[in-house]
């Protein structure tokens, strides 16, 4: 119960901190641009005297809706047309004023339009497209064969593949989601023909892709804007008067300058942010060592050790006896041990989005309800286990002793199995390690982050910046149990 208590309190303490200071927090999706300027809305209330915070690649239109509506975030960077389709399921391209009209039911609101339009398209690598005679997307349709490398979110979307499917009469098969920053990769290697872009992406030129022809007009105008909770300007005053002073000071041409200083220049989003600003960074481009040992090290790695001590730490306060009660309540065992197993199957993503809505809120939270469900399956079991594996003659030795259940259970059976218990515990917290890199798909922190911006990026430094870190967490973590198994079976030798 003592585990148990700590991890509600760290919860508790986690809530209360964000309760406590009123910090404009600012979102963002999980590509280039929406990092980009997520952080020059954080810079810009910052300069307006605000306290504010940047809660960079929250993930998909769903996620960010849920958090403004959750009040977990106060404003994100979106665009007209995904306003319109995603979150109104309108089939035409409203004016704001009346995006406004049909938000206002659910307390949001939109407004700010930066100055560019970022609509979507498809694109071909230039010497295919002109050798298969491809200028438009209605041509598409002559080339079946062409395999397609569309962004998850682009798949789901109604303004998206499937729309864009039934306008053109397309008869590609939908194909596997593969993220937005690989597939200008691949299809450069030629492992696919075409791709969903954003028309702002810095790549378009670098690849030589040709931007295929809309002819039956059926993306809408995508302008950029902010979709901010209608207590906002109430709320930061200073800050909102600030973020309205962005209205058209962002054209498409300096949104791409931009996405190239992240996307091809190795730039930090902040640094990247920083052109708005009329500012440019001295800091050389981001290499392998320079991205390891960044500043944000230390914040990262308190971030991830939290997640995965107060999840581990609520998983043994609830595993070990979940663990005792199949053993010992045989018609209950099965149930208990199904469950924990079926839990682990659940991918981490879905059991995320699950727990968003469950919980109303992203960030820590849902992340170490995550990260405890995951890890009770080793603990649940191996506790099983340890009981089932002492000698019938140990426990008839207790009873000719005149020992009470409860005091057999705490000084004889959970003594013996403790090796076992142990070993499930250290597999429960180097799984959790790794896990809990996903942990940055909903704000939550952790060398995740590196991981999701690399993806982003496509930038294979930041990768390793953020993996490696992770790795070698997960072998400190690993060492330190193994020394604690060694101690217990010292212990045991030593006493017998």
């Amino acid at each position: 119960m003592t585990a148990l208590r700590v991890a509600l309190a760290a919860c508790a303490l986690v809530g209360a901190a964000h309760a406590q200071d009123a910090v404009l927090a600012v979102g963002s999706k999980r590509f280039t641009e929406s990092y980009i300027l997520g952080e020059i809305l954080r810079e810009t209330a910052v300069r307006a005297g605000a306290k504010a915070e940047h809660k960079a690649g929250l993930g998909n239109t769903g996620i960010l809706v849920s958090a403004l509506k959750a009040g977990s975030i106060d404003v994100y960077p979106e665009y007209t047309g995904t306003i319109a389709r995603e979150v109104l399921k309108l089939e035409r391209n409203p004016s704001i004023a009346e995006l406004n009209e049909r938000l206002a039911p659910i307390g949001l609101a939109v407004g700010v339009p930066l100055g560019f339009n970022n609509t979507y398209a498809l694109a071909m690598r230039e010497d295919q497209a002109a050798k298969l005679g491809i200028r438009t997307i209605s041509d598409l349709a002559r080339h079946p064969a062409l395999k397609l490398g569309l962004s998850q979110e682009f798949i789901g979307r109604a303004d998206g593949w499937p729309g864009l499917k039934r306008a053109y009469v397309l008869s590609h098969p939908t194909p596997t989601g593969l993220d937005h920053g690989l597939a200008y990769e691949a299809i450069a290697a030629g492992r696919i023909d075409v791709m969903d872009i954003y028309s702002t992406d810095a790549k378009i030129e670098r690849f030589k892709l040709r931007v295929l022809e809309d002819d039956r007009g059926f993306f809408p105008k995508y302008d950029a804007v902010l979709f901010y909770r209608r207590d906002l300007p109430a709320r930061f005053p200073d800050g909102w008067r600030a973020l309205a002073g962005l209205e058209g000071k962002i054209d498409a041409r300096h949104m791409i300058q931009m996405n190239a200083a992240a996307e091809l220049e190795g730039r930090t989003f902040a640094q990247a942010a920083e052109l708005f600003f009329g500012e440019s960074s001295t800091t050389p481009p981001r290499g392998y060592w320079s991205a390891l040992l960044g500043p944000d090290l230390g914040k990262l790695t308190r971030e991830h050790l939290l997640l995965v001590a107060v999840s581990l730490a609520a998983a043994i306060a609830i595993g070990v006896p979940l663990g005792v009660l199949a053993f010992k309540v045989r018609a209950a065992g099965q149930p208990i041990l199904a469950a924990v197993g079926v839990i682990q199957t659940v991918p981490a993503l879905a059991l995320l989005a699950f727990l968003i809505a469950a919980l109303n809120r992203i960030g820590t939270v849902p992340a170490l309800v995550a990260l405890f469900l995951y890890a009770l399956l080793p603990i649940v079991r191996n506790t099983h286990t340890g009981l089932e594996g002492i000698r019938p003659g140990m426990r008839q030795a207790a009873l000719a002793l005149g020992l009470s259940a409860r005091d057999r259970l705490l000084a004889i059976e959970l003594p013996l199995a403790a090796p076992t218990i142990l070993a499930g515990v250290k597999t429960s917290a180097v799984i959790n390690v790794g896990t809990a890199t996903i942990a940055a798909f909903i704000g939550a922190g952790g060398y995740g982050e590196r991981i999701v911006q690399g993806l982003a990026l496509n930038d294979n430094a930041l990768l390793v910046a953020g993996a490696v870190p992770a790795a070698v967490l997960a072998l400190v973590v690993q060492g330190g149990f193994e020394l604690a198994e060694r101690s217990v079976a010292w212990t045991r030798h030593s006493r017998g």
